[in-house]
């Protein structure tokens, strides 16, 4: 379901799309490739066997639509427990499409190429610049960012410098993980591997042919309903349909 008042997408038009992963492309195709380590958050880290739904998430966190997926998946991680397994990978995306703006403007001449949605990209390094200090509070970070994402929208932050964003972020981001660490966090914007990392996750994302957020992958497989906010009923009747078709007599009830 889109967001009545905000959809963030990358561009349709599939020039601009070429030319925008191109450029993303061989920023970080320049970079020693592949990473040491998969891309990805862990969502409640635990044992994995061949039973284990997995379930991949991808996300923009100052995304609506990504926000808004979010309780639901939560709420049947929390139910289906240890027979789920969740990563998020941040796909931190080029443009705020606004109801105004339609897929034919878009397209034509006078529509110009917007610059990078910079806040996204910033949130989404700060995310890695959390995971790196304290994985167990990268995921209260994003929700945190979910709570309040319209601070970081274009409209509002439009006169600011990426200088006062970065700076507003790293505060926003001690809000969660505490003010002792706002040096650690500020100093990792200037660290090039949380920027190549944030880049390696853009790249992962549109490797797996991911164009928008949210989407979601299952075992593998991309679910019908990506781009969309799935409630728990929709993630209940996929996973118990899963667990099902493993031959599963029980299921932990949490």
């Amino acid at each position: 379901m889109e967001s009545h008042n905000h959809k963030t997408v990358i561009l349709p038009s599939a020039l601009s799309f070429f030319m925008f992963l191109i450029f993303y492309v061989v920023n970080v195709g320049a970079q020693t490739l592949p990473p040491a380590r998969t891309d990805g958050f862990v969502y409640k880290n635990h044992q994995v066997n061949s039973d284990t739904i997995i379930i991949e998430a991808f996300y923009d966190p100052v995304c609506p639509d990504s926000r808004d997926s979010w309780p639901p998946l939560k709420k049947a991680l929390h139910y289906f427990g240890s027979h789920t397994w969740l990563v998020v990978h941040l796909l931190p995306l080029p443009l705020e499409i606004q109801p105004w703006i339609s897929v034919s403007l878009i397209a034509s001449a006078e529509f110009h190429l917007p610059s990078f949605h910079d806040n996204a990209f910033v949130a989404s390094r700060a995310l890695h610049i959390v995971n790196n200090l304290n994985t167990s509070a990268t995921f209260p970070l994003l929700e945190h960012f979910f709570k309040y994402q319209e601070k970081f929208y274009t409209a509002q932050t439009r006169n600011l410098s990426r200088a006062v964003i970065v700076e507003e972020i790293v505060k926003f981001a001690t809000e969660v993980v505490g003010s002792s660490y706002y040096s650690v966090i500020k100093s990792g914007f200037n660290d090039t591997k949380t920027d190549l990392k944030t880049r390696i996750s853009f790249k992962y994302s549109t490797s797996r042919g991911v164009y928008g957020t949210p989407f979601f992958f299952v075992n593998g497989f991309l679910l019908h309903d990506n781009g969309s906010t799935i409630d728990f009923k929709g993630w209940k009747s996929t996973i118990d349909t899963l667990i099902g078709a493993q031959g599963s007599k029980g299921r932990l009830f949490l």
